[in-house]
Parts: structure tokens; sequence; C-alpha cells
């Protein structure tokens, strides 16, 4: 990979199963050292995107080079230079972490001189220290995504593709994990990683969100967060939830109206409903409802106004 290229490019990559579309005309470029979030739903073709990435499937339509290399083309050297780690971590929970280690090294060709050097501090890394000979089955969850990062890093590649690797982790083993990722990116490893997590977003240099295999947008998390949303954003405590959405949908002004936690978020445009006039809205509607409050938009409020402008499309994982 020549000095200042990319790490990862696609340009219109696609991937057709029979009539599914899972992913469609996605162009990415990702630098050195960067972290990348590819957020989205499940199902939005994240992982089918990370797959052709990895040299793992074959692109339908358009190209992608990954460390300089043509994952179409020349898909064994594009595995030579990455690190995959799966969603559900890829260990064989009948083996100790020692015996995971000594395997994935094995197939990542690690020099013998240099193994116990690198298991050693894959096993610090993840906080392992007296478990080596502990069967991998009998770890939690965070336990388990450490060292599967472990493994994923043991010949120590320049780029990294984490597909979902925090799903079912407790928060605080996420955010652990999310610690050794910044770790990796500032030894200049290129780091490309999806979740549906919104707020794990927040962690990554750039985000690019996917939604039913269409990058709708890219860009930092405080450039999507200033993303006009088509009008004035506000919050609104509420009671029926449910029934205060339907009540808005199709209402003069209203731009989009969706749930957050226990309150709602509703998109004003101008020339119809205002703040000061939806409490009474909703209350004309049997809702009970408090005074709306303008708040700044969150990653979600911008992913949930770009996705609902999208067409249907039925798309596989």
């Amino acid at each position: 990979m020549s000095a200042g290229a990319p790490a990862v490019l696609a340009q219109g990559l696609t991937k057709r199963f029979d009539s599914f579309t899972a992913v469609d005309h996605l162009n990415l470029s990702i630098g050195r050292g960067e972290i990348v979030g590819f957020i989205g739903p499940n199902g939005a073709g994240k992982s089918t995107t990370i797959r052709m990435l990895c040299g793992l499937l074959h692109p339908s339509e358009g190209r992608a080079q990954v460390a300089g290399f043509d994952v179409d083309r020349e898909p064994e050297a594009v595995r030579e230079h990455i690190g995959y780690m799966s969603q559900k971590f890829s260990l064989y929970g009948d083996l100790t972490v020692r015996e995971n280690l000594r395997f994935f090294g094995g197939i990542y060709r690690v020099p013998r001189r240099d193994f116990e050097e690198r298991m050693r501090f894959a096993i610090s890394m993840a906080g392992l220290e007296g478990r080596e000979n502990a069967l991998v089955r009998t770890l939690a969850g965070g336990w388990k995504q450490r060292l599967a990062l472990g493994c994923a890093i043991l010949h120590r590649p320049p780029i990294l593709f984490l597909d979902e690797p925090t799903s079912g982790v407790e928060p605080e083993a996420r955010r652990r994990f999310w610690d050794l990722i910044h770790e990796l990116a500032a030894e200049q490893v290129t780091i490309l990683v999806s979740t549906h997590y919104m707020d794990e977003a927040e962690y990554c240099n750039r985000i690019a969100l996917i939604d039913r295999g269409k990058l709708i947008a890219i860009g930092t998390p405080s450039e999507l967060r200033g993303r006009r949303l088509g009008g004035e954003l506000l919050e609104i405590d509420c009671t029926p939830l449910g029934a205060a959405v339907k009540a808005l949908t199709g209402a003069p002004g209203v731009v989009e109206a969706a749930i957050f936690g226990d309150k709602l978020h509703v998109v004003l445009s101008e020339g119809g409903l205002n703040a000061a006039g939806l409490q009474g809205f909703l209350g004309e509607h049997g809702i009970k409802a408090g005074p709306a409050r303008p708040v700044a938009a969150s990653l979600e409020d911008v992913f949930v106004q770009l996705v609902s402008g999208m067409p249907e499309q039925r798309v596989v994982p």
C-alpha cells in the first residue's frame, strides 16, 4: 500500500443475491489509522459489505481495494493484511484461551519466534492473566470479546474489520473494548467497525450510515448531528407514545415523529403546527402531553430522518 493511498477504497460496490440487493453501489474511502463506524439496523447490509472487503464474498458489481489489493482478484493477499472479528467472536468454546491463540496464530502464520510475545500481549489485553488454561465457553462475554480481538491482531494487521463485535456485551465491557480500538488506531491501524448501537458511533472518527443496502450519509459525528432535519426538533413528554406518533403522522407541518426512550421527538416545519400548539393538538386526540421544548439533534434523530425518506426495499443481511 503506497503512502497516502486509502487503506480501504470501494467504488460502486454492489452485492446481489438473486433478485435481492444487499449492498447497492457503495462508495467508501478510509484513511490509514482512521476509525470508521458502519452504523445501521440489522439487515442493512453491513455484514455483507465487510465480507466483500475481506475477500470472503465476490462483488456482483463495482470494485474495492484493501491494503492496495483488489478484493475480487487478490482475496488471499487481502486476507494476509487484515484482521477480521465477526459478531460471534469466532472462538472455539471447547478449547482453552491458550489453545485458541495457538490455533489463530497458526492460521495467520505468526512466526514461531514472535508467537509467545504476541500471545502474552493478547492475554494481557484481554485481562486473562492466570486464566490461560480456562475453556473459552466458561468466559464472560467481555472477556471473550477482548480475546477474539487479540486473536484477530496476532499477526499485527494494518487493517481491522470488526463486524458488530459488541453485540450482546454489557455496557462496561463495550466501553473497555472501544478503549482498545482507540489504542490500536493510535498505532496507525485502520478500523472499520459495524454496529447497530448509535451511542458507539460517538467513538468513531467518521460514521457511515447505511440502510437497505445504501450508504445514506457519511461524516464526523459533529457533521452528521449538524445536518438540517427539515425543521425545528422538539422533545415532548406524552402518553401513550404509540398513539401520539399515530396522531402526528401526516399532521400539518409535522416532518417526523419518533419515540426516543420515554419521550417523543417531533420535527416541525413552518406553515403547520408550531411548538406552542403541539400540546393542545395531542390533547385533542386524547393524549396527555406536556409542553414541547427544543433539543439538539442526536445521531439517531439524523438516522431516522434520513431513513424515513428512503423507498421500501427488501435486503438480505
